[in-house]
């Protein structure tokens, strides 16, 4: 078994992993501002003064949690990921080998639960997939478990925070070569390799500063289910996602798959609701879940609460459905990320075929994007799939955004959704 803590953790504990109780983690907010630029202001971030910031943990235990233990991993660690996170949660005293178990609900004392993020080339890794391209942010894990337990409340650092600055983006691909891409999708669905792709993109921008702040605004944009920080040593994620991977809650999972979009007007709303082309990509990755659920449900409880409901998210119409299903007996964590990870409606249609066509065709690594980002605890699994996400190393912020192709997408008409999707991100994080 392998895995990898941060420098600050000294005391060797299971598995080989370090630990060392009562230190804090994900700054966020102004408790969590700190001088220094780059590599400096995220290292600052933990430590006694820092707040809890992470997507679907518990309100009301916000701002009372501090880090009990830590767990990263990569691709390069070898091993199973799933089965690493499900063995060290267990081992600090979150055991989710049997999440059909009732949830206590408690928030008292001790562990309260974990944030647990699981990267796209991860989720690939556990498909049996390639793993992608090489990664612009190979700073991040592929795999961070951070155990909270209850503790002082964080007091705020002196001083003002130091000046923030973005530099312009760079993006990983032309749009001319973006549109090149999803005519290839469109070629492969007409050889009958698959029937839906989905395509992401990737640019990054330097910047000076703290860009905790930054990445944490991201978690107030409107419709962001899943909005939150997560931060390690050189390492930051923010998320503004909508979108539930998977939600296990007394037995019953859940996925909220999110495919089609339009403009938040009138006229968007009318135009996504009679898309013949966003209904048929929708139900395909709807079907896709309930595939995908039925590997870990008890047989003939998949069901499908609500079909293409439109919502809004930030200025964007965005169709959503809710598949359920009743946990088979004895459903662990570890089956449950090899059964949902990555998420279907990042992927395509069939999910290993697309997988394999997505390696081919991105030409950089999906990141901290179109993975998994949320809270675990007893008997509760809360997972968002991050799209609408943000990461930094120590020079840069990355963002990603794409969409799903199918026989009847406009070249143009994509690489203008997948910049209507980023839009409000990067005028996020730069401030205005």
């Amino acid at each position: 078994m392998h895995g990898k803590s941060t420098e600050r953790m000294r005391k060797v504990g299971p598995y080989g992993v370090e630990t060392l109780p009562q230190v804090c983690a994900a700054g966020s907010g102004p408790a969590g501002l700190a001088a220094g630029s780059g590599p400096a202001a995220l290292a600052a971030h933990r430590g006694p003064a820092a707040s809890i910031d992470v997507p679907a943990a518990p309100a009301v235990c916000r701002g009372a949690l501090t880090e009990r233990a830590r767990l990263h991993w990569s691709l390069g660690d070898g091993g199973d990921p799933a089965a690493l996170a499900e063995e060290f949660l267990a081992a600090h005293g979150l055991p989710l080998h049997d999440l059909t178990r009732p949830s206590t609900g408690q928030h008292g004392t001790g562990v309260c639960g974990a944030a647990l993020y699981l990267s796209a080339a991860a989720g690939a890794l556990l498909a049996g997939a390639p793993t992608g391209a090489p990664e612009p942010a190979p700073a991040l894990p592929d795999l961070a478990v951070v155990v909270y337990q209850h503790g002082p409340t964080p007091v705020a650092r002196p001083g003002p925070p130091p000046p923030w600055w973005l530099g312009e983006w760079v993006e990983s691909w032309t749009p001319g070569q973006h549109a090149a891409a999803v005519d290839a999708v469109r070629a492969a669905i007409g050889r009958g390799d698959v029937y839906q792709s989905n395509l992401v993109g990737h640019a990054a921008a330097s910047y000076t500063g703290d860009p905790l702040p930054a990445l944490s605004r991201l978690g107030a944009l409107p419709g962001a289910r899943y909005g939150g920080v997560l931060t390690g040593d050189g390492w930051a994620i923010g998320c503004a996602s909508p979108e539930t991977l998977v939600e296990v809650t007394d037995g019953q999972v859940i996925t909220r798959p999110i495919k089609g979009t339009r403009p938040a007007t009138a006229t968007g709303r009318a135009e996504l609701l009679a898309s013949a082309k966003e209904r048929a990509e929708h139900i395909m990755i709807v079907d896709l879940e309930r595939n995908d659920l039925a590997r870990i449900a008890r047989t003939g409880t998949v069901t499908v609460d609500e079909l293409f409901a439109v919502r809004r998210w930030c200025d964007l119409w965005q169709a959503e459905s809710t598949v359920r299903a009743a946990a088979a007996d004895g459903l662990g964590l570890a089956d449950l990320l090899r059964a949902t990870c990555p998420g279907g409606s990042v992927t395509g249609a069939p999910k290993l075929a697309a997988l394999t066509q997505i390696s081919a065709l991105e030409p950089v690594g999906r990141g901290a994007s179109m993975g998994a980002l949320g809270w675990v605890a007893p008997g509760h699994v809360d997972l968002g799939l991050t799209i609408r996400t943000a990461a930094a190393d120590g020079q840069r912020l990355h963002t990603w955004a794409g969409g799903g192709i199918t026989w009847d997408s406009d070249a143009h008409a994509e690489v203008a959704e997948a910049a209507a999707k980023t839009t409000p991100i990067r005028a996020t994080l730069a401030g205005r």
